[in-house]
């Protein structure tokens, strides 16, 4: 289940986008500007009420045109029950908890798991999860990605965590499946060079 819903949105663009901290209103927009650049993804970090309340907010605003919102930084079966609530598609956490993992697929939800050791991979390939939150990735490192890939060949790693424009290119090369990226999305001057971007992952795809 988590496969299929993760193949699908990241073999049209291996983007996700992460908005942490935003109010409704700015959460919401943000949304609409990642979907219209084709990022199909959107995470939103639900850490309090008002994050839940923004990603309820994202939740409807992706419905009326067929996208997908999903909820992060969830770190408790409670928190895997809210966000179900409040509409996410799918769960993120910053790290592995199997009592975490269970519920989110036991409600229905793919799970995206941080991972940063093979022992933490492992652990989550053995509940069938096969794409996994690289985190934090630039600290990891993008030979990181390339390591993991030799014991780990079916894992699909996401890069998140201090992923910018300028070294998204760096981490798809060395074998990341998709990469989540947040101030890129909200800031004006990185915003206005992302289509360079995403023109370069396609043309790299063909």
């Amino acid at each position: 289940m988590d496969a299929m819903m993760f193949d699908d949105a990241f073999t049209e663009l291996p983007l996700m986008a992460i908005l942490r901290g935003f109010d409704r209103e700015r959460t919401t927009e943000i949304s609409r500007r990642a979907w219209d650049v084709g990022i199909r993804l959107v995470e939103v970090p639900v850490q309090n009420d008002a994050a839940f309340e923004a990603l309820a907010a994202a939740v409807a605003a992706g419905a009326v045109r067929g996208e997908i919102v999903g909820a992060g930084t969830v770190t408790t079966v409670e928190r895997v029950r809210r966000a179900a609530a409040a509409g996410a598609r799918f769960t993120v956490a910053p790290g592995f908890c199997r009592e975490v993992a269970e519920a989110s697929l036991s409600a229905g939800l793919p799970h995206l798991p941080g991972v940063a050791t093979a022992t933490e991979i492992q652990q989550a390939q053995s509940l069938g999860l096969t794409w996994l939150k690289a985190f934090p990735a630039a600290e990891l490192g993008a030979s990181w990605i390339r390591a993991m890939h030799g014991p780990f060949p079916d894992a699909r790693f996401v890069a998140t965590g201090g992923m910018t424009l300028a070294n998204t290119r760096e981490f798809l090369a060395a074998g990341a499946a998709a990469v989540s990226l947040g101030s890129a999305l909200a800031d004006a001057e990185q915003f206005a060079r992302l289509p360079e971007l995403i023109a370069d992952i396609r043309k790299a795809a063909q």
